[in-house]
Formats: C-alpha cells, sequence, structure tokens
C-alpha cells in the first residue's frame, strides 16, 4: 500500500536478497505467481545490472531510454549526487563494488516508482554519503511504499510501520514491529 514501509529480517542465507529479487521481477519464482499493482524499484544499489563494458553515463543514458525519463536531468542529480567524478566516463567495469553501488542508487532516485526495494542500502558508503541517501530516500519520498531487507533492527524500527521474519523458507508477517524483532532476535 502507498506509504506503507516493511522490514523483513532473517539470518544469513534466509533468502531474503532472493526474495526482494523476485518482488523486483529480476528473478522468477519457481512456482506461484507475483502480483504488483504498483510500479516497484529494482534492489536499491544493485549495480550488478549494468552493462560493464559501458561507461556510468552509457549505463545511465540506457536505463533513461528505458524508464522514459530525461537523460540530461538524470545525468545532472547523478553527477551530484553520487560523487562519481571522472569515473562516470570509465567502464563499469573498472568501479569498485561501493562505486557501482552509488551509481545504481543515483539512478534510482532519478526513477519515481510507487515502491521502492532496499537489500542492506545503508551500506553505499561513508557516513556523510549514507546521510544523503536517507534524505533522498526517507525523507523526500515518505509517501512511497518500501520494502526493507536488513540485519539492522534498529533501521527496521525507526523506518518500517510492519515487518515480517524470513525463517525456514516461511515469511510470517507481524503488524508490530517490536514483536518481529524480538523473534529474529531469538532464532
Amino acid at each position: 500500500m502507498k506509504g506503507e514501509k516493511w522490514g523483513i529480517m532473517g539470518r544469513n542465507g534466509a533468502g531474503k536478497s532472493t526474495l526482494i529479487r523476485i518482488i523486483s521481477g529480476s528473478e522468477y519464482p519457481n512456482s506461484g505467481v507475483i502480483h504488483r499493482g504498483m510500479s516497484v524499484s529494482w534492489p536499491l544499489a544493485f549495480g550488478d545490472a549494468f552493462q560493464g563494458s559501458l561507461t556510468g553515463k552509457d549505463n545511465a543514458r540506457l536505463i533513461a531510454r528505458v524508464y522514459g525519463v530525461d537523460y540530461i536531468n538524470m545525468l545532472q542529480y547523478i553527477e551530484d549526487f553520487a560523487e562519481l567524478g571522472h569515473y562516470l566516463s570509465e567502464p563499469v567495469k573498472s568501479y569498485s563494488s561501493g562505486m557501482r553501488a552509488r551509481l545504481a542508487f543515483a539512478i534510482s532516485m532519478t526513477i519515481e516508482f510507487d515502491c521502492y526495494l532496499i537489500d542492506e542500502i545503508m551500506a553505499v558508503g561513508d557516513h556523510r554519503f549514507t546521510e544523503k541517501c536517507n534524505v533522498d530516500l526517507f525523507e523526500k519520498r515518505a509517501d512511497r511504499a518500501m520494502i526493507i531487507v536488513a540485519h539492522q533492527t534498529e533501521l527496521i524500527r525507526h523506518r518500517c510501520n510492519h515487518a515480517a521474519v524470513l525463517h525456514d523458507g516461511i515469511l510470517t508477517c507481524y503488524s508490530n514491529v517490536n514483536e518481529a524483532i524480538h523473534v529474529y532476535e531469538h532464532l
């Protein structure tokens, strides 16, 4: 639903990232059907979707075309936000994982989705850059739905109004975030 913030917690290997990729449509479930009643982002900071031989700028141009976004405005935002400097003109295969994540996050913020998928996004960079991400994502897009996968229970407690725990292949939903955190902490 619009504006709802869901947190998903689970131990390493529980399938949280796989679930996020299935929700985004970048992976398909083994069975069943996914119904999306709104536009859904790819997992934020998911830099593996880039064409490695293309530059950061060329990858942005491609995504702008696919989503019908003005490339010039997108590029200006990316240059200001991602702080990649001359590397935007270099092939993405030469980027560190952190640089790819910064580019992916910046591109994501130029496309207005109804629901943002956040898979451990807070590890994108230094404290100052993380704060920039928080403002752009959580303050400027407070009216958007979000699904946040994280191990940081304080992030879930602070940002989410619902939570779920993924354990042994079963996603259990809780309307009380503190109850979900309690269950997660005692797995």
